[in-house]
């Protein structure tokens, strides 16, 4: 078991406060931060999360991170990016504002809403609103000891993740992928592929995420490679069946990840355009009980590919 691996022994002992903010991850996501925050981090490099949402996961990092005897509030901090709006293309939903709904004058921006549930806390977060791409600094090479990935929805997202901190992970770094249960995301899923031979994965991903430390330097043609999304069709498709090799079911036997993962690769040919191939890879896994309660969405979007 990997150090970062035994905090899942610790998972049934924690309980967070009842006022937490409304998140869209699970309860044992959010454990899993508070327990990386009080007992992992220690606030020496940059600790980053990217999709900070409602304020939920960022609350339960926080709380962590203040229990935490290294970790020092005056030095330290916990940097929360977010485009902080609702509406088409923010994959924010409205459940962020603290009455649950969009105010009455129609205000798209649900910043001030988060800054008053995380006050007992600002004096250690920085907050990063507005778009990744502006928010974030290119010339950044400050390392970065802990990263939570929720905001790579889209592979242009994705590209300013790899680009602008993937880069800055160094041996001994942890990173979260929070949506690795989102098969319309397989960039996710091919770009861990090709860093398996530098992590450690911490286990089975808890819910939805998939937690892993860096154990070796990665180098920077790899690194180069993930942001250019530089691989064949048939690469991906190997890096991912890598990835199956590792993982099966999450960490409470729920989500059956191997065929999820496989649900992924039919999203890289349906991507590439090579739609015939992508239902005959989804086809199959119609039989499958939780993706076919889970995923009906995305059977019938691969069914019907363009041309079929």
């Amino acid at each position: 078991m990997t150090n970062l691996g035994r905090l899942y022994s610790l998972l049934d002992d924690v309980t967070l406060p009842d006022d937490i903010p409304y998140s869209q991850v699970s309860d044992w996501e959010l454990r899993f931060l508070y327990l990386l925050g009080r007992h992992r981090l220690t606030g020496e490099d940059g600790i980053v999360e990217l999709g900070s949402g409602g304020g939920g996961s960022t609350y339960a990092l926080a709380l962590g991170l203040r229990d935490n005897p290294v970790f020092d509030e005056r030095t330290g901090r916990l940097h929360a990016y977010d485009f902080f709006h609702v509406g088409k293309g923010t994959f924010a939903t409205e459940k962020f504002f603290t009455a649950g709904a969009r105010p009455a004058d129609g205000g798209t921006s649900f910043l001030a809403d988060f800054r008053a549930r995380l006050e007992p806390f600002l004096p250690f977060l920085e907050i990063h609103a507005g778009d990744i791409h502006r928010t974030s600094d290119p010339d950044d090479t400050d390392p970065i000891e802990f990263l939570h990935i929720d905001i790579a929805k889209t592979p242009r997202v994705f590209r300013c993740v790899a680009e602008r901190f993937l880069t800055r992970l160094r041996p001994g770094s942890v990173v979260l992928h929070q949506d690795f249960a989102g098969p319309r995301l397989p960039w996710l899923h091919y770009s861990t592929g090709a860093l398996l031979p530098y992590i450690e994965l911490a286990g089975p991903p808890i819910r939805s995420t998939l937690a892993f430390e860096v154990s070796r330097p990665i180098p920077a043609h790899v690194l180069k490679s993930v942001a250019e999304d530089a691989y064949t069709v048939d690469e991906k498709l190997a890096l991912i069946s890598a990835v199956q090799d590792r993982i099966d079911h999450d960490h409470t036997g729920g989500i059956p990840f191997k065929s999820v993962l496989e649900m992924a690769k039919a999203y890289v040919a349906h991507y590439a355009g090579q739609y015939e191939r992508a239902w005959s890879i989804a086809g199959p896994l119609e039989s499958d009980a939780y993706l076919s309660r889970t995923r009906a969405s995305h059977f019938e979007q691969l069914r019907k590919g363009p041309g079929r």
